[in-house]
């Protein structure tokens, strides 16, 4: 017991990151942001140049919605990807207005490789907050888990106005471009298979 295991690569991590690498993986692809924070540098080559992703983006709060926008336009352009906008009034409409637009383009012949989700839920004085945010984080994840979609979700959950504008800021949180880099994340992973 007394012995330090160490852990190496397993095939399966190697496999991971080499896939996810152009994106995330290396420790090159990392800078040090104003705030000490730590983010992914958008990616100098287009590894996923040719792809389409679709963003869905509630614009309740505008000034938050054009924020989170800025960040994961950015981020798709710096990978060379493509993508649809689909706009819906609140963070609760989001997953359906998701499932539409995925559907529509799969019968069009023009599945999406990835998608985002925009908005932002701020708390009140009522349930509606927890419900509201809940229950679109729940749809979100079931719609990902089972159309196996690479979807980042960029939905704001928070106490202010104040503080959303902060985490949508691209020069600051940067919440929308994280939303489309773990969907380019998650597209890359899956257009090299699963690791075996």
């Amino acid at each position: 017991m007394g012995a330090k295991r160490s852990f190496k690569c397993t095939p399966i991590r190697a496999r991971l990151a080499s896939r996810a690498g152009p994106l995330y993986g290396r420790a090159s692809n990392f800078e040090q942001r104003t705030d000490g924070r730590t983010a992914a540098r958008p990616c100098r080559r287009a590894p996923l140049a040719g792809t389409r992703f679709l963003i869905v983006e509630a614009r309740y709060y505008e000034s938050v919605a054009a924020l989170l926008f800025e960040g994961a336009k950015a981020a798709f352009e710096a990978a060379g990807a493509a993508f649809d906008v689909v706009r819906v009034t609140g963070a609760l409409e989001i997953p359906a207005g998701l499932a539409i637009a995925l559907e529509l383009a799969s019968a069009d012949g023009r599945p999406y490789d990835g998608a985002i989700a925009l908005g932002c839920v701020i708390r009140g004085e009522t349930y509606h907050f927890e419900i509201v945010a809940g229950e679109s984080a729940r749809a979100l994840m079931d719609m990902a888990v089972s159309r196996r979609l690479a979807l980042g979700n960029g939905v704001l959950t928070v106490e202010s106005l104040e503080q959303a504008e902060e985490r949508a800021d691209p020069k600051s949180g940067d919440k929308g471009g994280d939303a489309a880099r773990a969907a380019l994340t998650l597209a890359a992973l899956k257009r090299g298979g699963a690791p075996r």
